[in-house]
């Protein structure tokens, strides 16, 4: 599967050049959120805002007129990958032979809100024919298909913190079994404090309001849990013979994926389930775990989620697999973490180096003694990654990559 820059929308950056650079900088993308000040019993006030991004000439009043920001973040991250795959206004897209695969949390929240005040207030004032095209489940898959005239399956992918992880895993599976032969997958989320509330009530924000560098902490003895995110991430998913039939660069494949449900709690993590995950991916793609580089993490920087994930990790690999968790840049972006966290994978698959857990400063002792990568970047030639996503409801998502081009079944433009 084709990996091409410029397929994302991140709080650290949207291609690849400043995301390099802000990663070497060991530098995250947290910050305060002062407007959140204003609510009454949230703790925290910490967030990742996407970073600043452009949006072409097809982007008008008529073609926005459905989409919220998390649809706006999809579309555009999609018209990225599909330019730098050249496939942006190619027959394939409307054949029908291209798809979807494609997720967020939720839709739009201030969409969500508009129909809670219309319950609440009894009126429908501020409800109108786009209101619940922008706040639908879908809302991101239906929109990018709209917006190219794609004719495809879409396969929707609302499943909170895995949204992306599956979305790129049902494309690959979709693909793999001949009902398609590209596929547009990937997960976007739009930043709200009531995101960011979920998690409060939980207990599960960070609150070092005044020192936003500083955290998230994934996996250190002193974290205080995680910050909410937002982005989006796509990987255009190709068949191998026909990316190569029309010359495409092929920068990597996706040779495993595995997934699963814990089955016994919604919210608290669950070791067995998620190693159980990450052997469904090895022994998908016919792989040892001795095969696999790198790691990126889940590494939310919550006390259950990191205990679990990491005992969850040993038990596979033992404790000599490099990991490391891109959500100490990013933040939680939810249902674009598995897209953007993937990308970024890749691509320092691709260089050979791989960033730290940046805030990692002193490993928590309930933690599993892993290969945390601390401080600095590491070189590693590797050629193959795996990446971890954990969600609410017990849904474990497990992605595996391979830079090896001897190897390629599929190809993926990012």
């Amino acid at each position: 599967m084709c990996i091409r820059d410029r397929a994302g929308i991140s709080p650290i950056g949207n291609d690849w050049s400043t995301i390099r650079q802000r990663l070497g900088e060991y530098r995250n993308g947290v910050t305060r959120m002062d407007e959140w000040s204003d609510y009454e019993g949230l703790n925290t006030q910490l967030g990742a805002p996407a970073a600043p991004f452009e949006l072409s000439d097809k982007f008008n009043r008529k073609t926005m007129r459905s989409m919220g920001r998390i649809a706006l973040m999809a579309t555009r991250a999609s018209e990225l990958a599909l330019l730098d795959a050249k496939l942006l206004d190619d027959p394939l897209l409307q054949s029908g032979q291209m798809g979807i695969s494609f997720g967020s949390s939720a839709g739009t929240p201030s969409a969500i809100g508009d129909f809670g005040r219309m319950m609440e207030e009894r009126t429908t004032k501020g409800i109108n024919a786009t209101t619940y095209i922008k706040m639908m489940a879908h809302t991101a898959p239906v929109n990018i298909g709209v917006f190219f005239g794609l004719t495809g399956r879409v396969i929707t992918t609302s499943s909170a913190c895995t949204s992306g992880s599956q979305g790129i895993g049902y494309a690959y599976e979709a693909i793999r079994g001949g009902q398609q032969r590209a596929m547009i997958a990937g997960g976007a989320e739009e930043l709200c404090a009531t995101e960011a509330a979920v998690f409060d009530t939980l207990f599960a924000t960070s609150v070092r309001n005044d020192t936003p560098s500083t955290t998230p902490r994934p996996f250190d003895g002193e974290r205080d849990g995680l910050v909410i995110g937002e982005g989006a991430g796509c990987l255009i998913l190709e068949e191998l013979e026909h990316a190569q039939q029309r010359g495409a660069t092929i920068y990597a494949e996706l040779v495993g994926f595995g997934t699963n449900s814990d089955g016994c709690h919604v919210t608290q993590p669950n070791s067995e389930t998620m190693k159980i995950a990450m052997q469904l991916a090895l022994d998908d793609a016919g792989l040892q775990p001795s095969d696999i580089g790198y790691i990126n993490a889940h590494g939310t920087g919550t006390a259950q989620g990191d205990i679990a994930e990491s005992q969850a990790t040993m038990q596979v690999f033992g404790k000599h697999t490099p990991i490391s968790s891109l959500k100490s840049y990013m933040g939680h972006t939810l249902g674009a973490c598995g897209a953007l966290e993937a990308w970024i994978s890749i691509e320092m698959m691709r260089e050979g180096w791989f960033a730290p857990t940046i805030n990692l400063e002193q490993v928590d002792p309930q933690c599993a003694e892993l290969d945390y990568i601390l401080r600095e970047g590491r070189n590693i030639a590797c050629d193959y990654v795996m990446s971890n996503n954990f969600a609410f409801g017990g849904i474990n998502t497990c992605l595996l990559y391979t830079s090896d081009a001897a190897d390629e079944r599929f190809s993926v433009d990012l």
